[in-house]
């Protein structure tokens, strides 16, 4: 069995759903070049939505559509940070305090991309808010990265230390993000009452369904754009008092609908658009919505999909992380570099593929639910991929340079360039990203 089917399996066997055939499809050995199979984590979490989606159409009664794994579109659409461009010009992915510092005794992966998490950064190396990066630079030398892991954690702050994949494994909270199926689905006691419809159709099974979107950054809104992609209704809902990077927002928010409320002031919106859900995808930390006084249990058989950084249990259930700093914190970060010299993947993967996936067990929770009625929570983490990757035999076979993605892989619309979808068959998303919060904090008024 090759790699990417194997995930498919594991992912199959894990929410104990049939299994399907994958064929396998050529290595394309390019801009996912690496020494962990990154390719095979790619197309197996694409080729999971493709396989799931035709499962729901099964359910509602639609012939399956073949749908065909196109490397240069998976690696494309995986690379779309290196694609994107707005009046021609590439984005920067990462701010000057985020990345990769020498420590007194290691090294350090940071992340502060947003103002906040710079801030809280600076806080915890015991700075002010308008340190320059030298001072901060120096002062990262001159400590250990585990006092800067732990103060970082205590601030709220985003900072790991560099492990090699064998000092991660010795970790208590290593075989907390090891355990469990990659994606998991569980039921709940709660049942529909036979108010929920279907108006799908082959190329979108998935329209008419409602998905309230509460996810930032990568992993939580490629799921939705997923959803919308095939179909679906996507509200996302944004608080007025945390930035978004722009190039993020308009590189993850294709075909969905934006607003921006404050939902700890305003729970009734909140409950109000819950209430007409199927799926609520949250991106926040574990208890994150409980805390601000937001429950979701409104709807009877909403599916509520969770992303996380390191699961929701464990020492680091509670934790902030990114899909850079699950890879330094795991050994990733070595193994793609050097113990001297750190490196990375050639994407994103961890955050590209926990949202295929995460949008692969959204879909199949759908179709149980057309069965039986039964609300499920479908989770996935970045750590518990990383473990995938990291524990994957396939290892060492694409080492190299990994090249650019092919920029014909993409769509235009006035000066924005973005990677077109992963999956063949749609030449692009429905529409580019709206305006950020612009919308109303309501489902769009149905035309039929």
């Amino acid at each position: 069995m090759n790699a990417h089917a194997r995930l498919v399996h594991d992912y199959e066997a894990g929410i104990g759903v049939p299994g399907s055939v994958i064929t396998h499809s050529p290595d394309p050995g390019s801009n996912l070049a690496a020494t962990l199979p990154v390719w095979a984590l790619a197309a197996g979490s694409v080729a999971a939505v493709t396989a799931a989606a035709n499962r729901l159409r099964d359910a509602h009664g639609l012939a399956p559509v073949p749908h065909r794994i196109d490397p240069e579109r998976i690696t494309a659409a995986f690379s779309s940070d290196r694609l994107l461009r707005a009046d021609g010009r590439q984005v920067s992915m990462f701010a000057d305090l985020s990345g990769f510092f020498p420590t007194f005794d290691g090294w350090v992966r940071t992340h502060a991309n947003y103002p906040h998490h710079r801030t809280r950064l600076l806080a915890a190396l015991g700075l002010p808010e308008d340190a320059p990066l030298d001072l901060a630079v120096a002062h990262i030398a001159m400590s250990r990265a585990s006092d800067i892991e732990d103060n970082a954690a205590m601030a709220g702050a985003i900072a790991v230390q560099v492990r090699t994949e064998e000092e991660w494994a010795a970790t208590p909270q290593a075989a907390d993000a090891a355990s469990g199926p990659v994606v998991a689905m569980e039921p709940r006691q709660d049942r529909a009452g036979g108010q929920f419809r279907s108006e799908a159709t082959p190329f979108q099974p998935l329209r008419g369904v409602r998905v309230l979107d509460m996810t930032r950054v990568i992993a939580g809104p490629v799921a939705t754009r997923t959803l919308a992609l095939l179909g679906a209704e996507v509200l996302r809902v944004d608080p007025p008092w945390l930035p978004e990077i722009p190039w993020q927002y308009a590189d993850t928010c294709q075909g969905k609908h934006s607003a921006m409320v404050d939902l700890r002031a305003h729970s009734g919106f909140f409950h109000d658009l819950l209430s007409s859900a199927d799926v609520l995808v949250s991106g926040y930390r574990p208890g994150s919505l409980e805390h601000a006084g937001l429950t979701t249990a409104v709807r009877p058989g909403l599916v509520h999909g969770r992303v996380s950084a390191w699961g929701e249990s464990g020492p680091w259930g509670g934790r902030r992380g990114f899909d850079s700093i699950v890879q330094a914190a795991t050994g990733i970060s070595i193994l793609e570099g050097a113990p001297s010299v750190p490196g990375a993947l050639p994407a994103q993967a961890l955050d590209h593929a926990s949202g295929y996936l995460l949008a692969a067990g959204v879909i199949d929770a759908l179709a149980a639910r057309t069965y039986d009625g039964v609300g499920r929570d479908v989770r996935v983490s970045l750590a518990r991929t990383a473990s995938w990757l990291l524990t994957n035999p396939d290892r060492g076979m694409q080492r190299g340079p990994a090249t650019a993605p092919n920029p014909e892989m993409t769509v235009s619309h006035g000066g924005l360039v973005t990677a077109a979808p992963a999956l063949v068959e749609y030449p692009d998303y429905a529409w580019p990203a709206p305006q950020y919060g612009a919308g109303a904090p309501a489902w769009p008024v149905r035309t039929r």
